[in-house]
């Protein structure tokens, strides 16, 4: 199946249209107010598992003290979360499309990030690397999971020209979660330390109060889920979308576009996440900062994409171009780790420019997926993306703490530009296949419209002649002086030349 096939294959089924009548309630489900509302919980979905993902990197020398880890342990914390995502993650999505819905999975996905924070903390109170890997191979299984359903959520709300602003939105009030962590865990530390606790029951405690923004995130999920309820009995959603259904076979049928995009998101991400969880004591030691100073230079790549997500998300759904903005984000992405690696170039500055390529490439790379696969097959597909994200992100931070304790940073900022080169190729073969195919990926955003409407034209008047033809079968196979098993719809006429036809050949015999 070809990008042309699945270009924006199930627009149809969207039940919120672009345009509105103004004299719509704003209690109704397709209100702006309804739709701003049901965005706000969504970005906040993700929230609680942002802010806590990163409780390694804010924390990561008090735990190499207080726990006795060496580089290539204290990684464990991260590669743990994505392994089990290799597969989870694309079941997750897979489990949302077929099995739970979208409302019941979205729920039970925050509850294991709560579950798995949970016994993360336990594990650090108690001093064990084990229980405390335990804790964040759960909280990995809920984590990705729940992205993928936030992903859908979005896609089945704002599919259209909204989409890249709404990616924005996510990505931005989702960091905000990271952004937090790297400013407010430090001195909860600090703080707790006080009270007279050892290091590691410190950080069990700390952990825990972390926590309760899983919490408040499994709230929005459940909000959101009768908020969804709600639109989908009010529109009548079920009746418009695609009735396929999907099977895991369905994954061999993603065009070439697909596999592109995913090897982009994961060569580019596994130079980005592995980083931040590293990169403390690298700025330590290398730009000679503080604990607090490192942190907070850590932190500048989640706050400018904070700020910056929705601005790029809103500059993409104006102007398109999606590949552009990608491979601008990716050259710029390799620059700063050029900087870092190989200069002593203020990392204020530095970090500032990666924060701005992070906040370019979610808003443009993403929603790619749904431009080339079937909205019905949407879930599966971010399940997929996220799956192989997570068996790269596992691979780079193992070898990411190996290459730190055996030859230092420096080799590592050089495996980071290695990754990077392979996401610069990528696109530009992705670029050049698109081009071969009316550069679909690549349209700008009059172009993709006038694109869509085309399509959607098209479409209806396929749809029209076989509706007639459909309902005049019916009404002939009913017929007492007919066969039940002549089809209109094969000698490709209507019932009355078919009738016509019939009649001059018995008066023939």
């Amino acid at each position: 199946m070809d990008d042309q096939t699945l270009f924006n294959e199930g627009s149809r089924a969207n039940v919120y249209p672009p345009r509105r009548s103004t004299s719509v309630r704003w209690t109704h489900p397709s209100h702006c107010f309804q739709r701003m509302v049901a965005l706000l919980l969504m970005c906040l979905l993700g929230f609680g598992s942002y802010f806590c993902y990163d409780n390694p990197a804010s924390l990561e020398d008090h735990f190499m003290e207080d726990m006795h880890l060496s580089t290539a342990l204290y990684a464990n914390l991260y590669t743990w979360y994505s392994w089990p995502n290799v597969i989870c993650c694309f079941i997750g999505g897979f489990l949302i499309d077929s099995v739970f819905g979208i409302r019941l999975g979205t729920s039970l996905y925050s509850i294991l990030v709560v579950i798995g924070q949970i016994v993360f903390a336990l594990g650090a109170y108690m001093d064990s690397l084990y229980i405390a890997i335990l804790g964040r191979f759960i909280f990995g299984i809920g984590g990705e999971s729940l992205a993928v359903a936030q992903n859908s959520y979005a896609v089945l709300w704002f599919k259209g020209k909204e989409l890249n602003m709404v990616f924005g939105f996510q990505l931005s009030l989702s960091r905000v979660g990271s952004t937090v962590n790297m400013f407010v865990v430090e001195p909860m530390y600090d703080y707790v330390a006080k009270m007279g606790y050892p290091g590691y029951e410190t950080l069990g405690i700390v952990l825990l109060l972390a926590g309760i923004t899983c919490l408040l995130s499994l709230l929005c999920a459940l909000l959101l889920g009768c908020l969804d309820k709600r639109a989908e009995r009010i529109l009548n959603r079920v009746e418009s979308t695609n009735t396929e259904v999907v099977r895991l076979s369905d994954v061999t049928q993603f065009p070439l576009s697909f596999w592109m995009v995913v090897i982009i998101i994961v060569a580019y991400y596994a130079s980005i996440f592995p980083f931040v969880s590293l990169a403390k004591k690298l700025f330590m030691t290398r730009f000679n900062l503080t604990s607090d100073e490192a942190n907070a230079v850590n932190s500048i790549v989640y706050t400018i994409s904070a700020v910056l997500s929705p601005i790029m998300g809103l500059i993409v759904d104006k102007t398109g171009r999606n590949l552009f903005w990608v491979f601008s984000s990716l050259l710029l992405s390799l620059l700063c780790h050029y900087m870092i690696g190989l200069t002593m170039v203020n990392p204020h500055i530095t970090m500032v420019m990666m924060g701005v390529a992070y906040s370019m490439i979610a808003s443009a790379l993403w929603p790619l997926i749904a431009l080339v696969i079937p909205e019905y097959q949407l879930g599966t597909a971010y399940g997929i993306a996220q799956a192989v994200e997570n068996l790269g992100l596992a691979l780079v931070t193992a070898l990411g703490g190996k290459i730190v304790d055996l030859y230092g940073y420096l080799v590592l900022e050089g495996f980071f530009m290695s990754n990077l080169g392979v996401a610069v190729t990528c696109i530009i073969c992705l670029w050049i296949y698109d081009n071969g195919r009316l550069g679909l990926l690549n349209m700008t955003a009059g172009q993709r419209s006038i694109h869509d409407a085309n399509k959607l034209a098209a479409e209806s008047i396929e749809r029209e002649p076989m509706l007639q033809d459909s309902d005049t079968e019916a009404v002939v196979s009913d017929h007492p002086g007919f066969s039940t098993h002549v089809s209109l719809l094969a000698f490709g006429s209507d019932f009355s030349s078919f009738k016509t036809n019939r009649r001059s050949k018995h008066e023939e015999a």
